[in-house]
């Protein structure tokens, strides 16, 4: 794994996106991040997967001349959930990082809602972009997928207990206290599942959790990385959290 170096540029939040060929998106997306006035110093960390068509090349030449973006890159498509956790701990290596937020690099997350997340993490520890907050509020998904996806939080809700209406949303933002508690080398889940276990965990630790809505759009450009496995993976992760509530003390982790 080759990674980007940390620079002397205080971060006071971090926001990290995976990458798979977005190279179609990830120039647009960091200029819209880099456009808003949200009063902290706000950084772009992109957790590259040896990306065919060029996003991590891309990127490179483009943290030559900006020093608020940095690239991670790995060897190959290894899984949303593990870029995550790759980019978690890199934010801890940086003391200066307050603030990490998880976004998806393909616009269907509007960078324009971060200054929102800001404002709210200032009394919660953790904020979830909720699609489901106020009613359903996704744009340009077809009627079986809108349906697999409410239907997946409605049973993640009953199973786990978790008072969440949206708890395999991928737009959120932690305070950095938050992953240092986080079991980060237990975390093997990915997708759906990887979003369900960090909240559940965050959640039995008793840090506080503020969902805040979203228009969630799908994707502007390239394929979507959803498959049967990470449904699947998500159907039967539940029941190994509930089970394992019973016999672990998170809050001692």
């Amino acid at each position: 794994m080759r990674s980007g170096s940390a620079r002397e540029t205080r971060l006071e939040a971090l926001i990290i996106i995976p990458t798979f060929n977005e190279r179609e998106n990830i120039e647009a997306l960091i200029k819209s991040i880099k456009a808003l006035n949200v009063g902290a110093e706000l950084g772009v960390l992109v957790v590259d997967d040896n990306s065919p068509d060029g996003t991590g090349k891309f990127l490179d030449e483009l943290s030559k001349t900006d020093d608020r973006i940095h690239v991670i890159h790995r060897p190959s498509k290894l899984g949303l959930g593990s870029a995550y956790i790759a980019g978690f701990k890199w934010a801890l290596g940086r003391p200066d990082v307050k603030y990490v937020f998880e976004m998806d690099a393909d616009f269907s997350h509007d960078p324009s809602a971060i200054p929102h997340f800001l404002k709210e993490i200032e009394n919660a520890d953790v904020v979830l972009g909720s699609r489901y907050y106020n009613g359903v509020t996704v744009v340009n998904w077809p009627l079986s997928r809108l349906i697999l996806s409410v239907g997946a939080n409605i049973y993640t809700r009953i199973v786990t207990g978790m008072p969440l209406k949206d708890a395999t949303g991928g737009f959120k933002c932690f305070r950095r206290e938050v992953l240092e508690r986080l079991p980060l080398g237990r975390i093997k889940s990915d997708g759906y599942s990887f979003q369900i276990e960090v909240n559940f965990i965050s959640w039995k630790k008793g840090f506080r959790i503020k969902e805040i809505p979203i228009v969630f759009v799908d994707r502007a450009a390239g394929a979507s990385k959803m498959s049967r496995r990470i449904v699947l993976e998500a159907v039967f992760l539940v029941w190994k959290l509930r089970l394992e509530s019973f016999y672990r003390n998170f809050r001692k982790d």
